[in-house]
């Protein structure tokens, strides 16, 4: 009987949130403690937005993972094989 189990870690929304997390934990740092280039951006701080935009994208991924996720169908490895009688 196959029984149901999730996918985890295995599920990609997690690698997306992760990646994206971190690539907004960066820009996030940058925008904060980086040089200002208000110049090219017209004076908006565009690295801090992106990075927080990135952040709350990221949760939202996770969120969502672990609120509907993915069910995987496995094998029962604990169960006897089924005998073929071909005596």
């Amino acid at each position: 009987m196959a029984q149901k189990q999730t996918a985890g870690a295995f599920d990609i929304r997690n690698v997306i949130a992760g990646l994206i997390g971190l690539y907004g934990i960066i820009l996030t740092f940058l925008g904060l403690f980086g040089d200002e280039e208000g110049d090219k951006t017209g004076d908006v701080n565009a690295n801090l937005w992106a990075g927080l935009a990135m952040i709350v994208f990221a949760l939202s991924f996770a969120l969502w993972a672990r609120l509907r996720p993915v069910r995987v169908a496995t094998e029962d490895t604990d169960a006897e094989p089924e005998s073929r009688g071909t005596a």
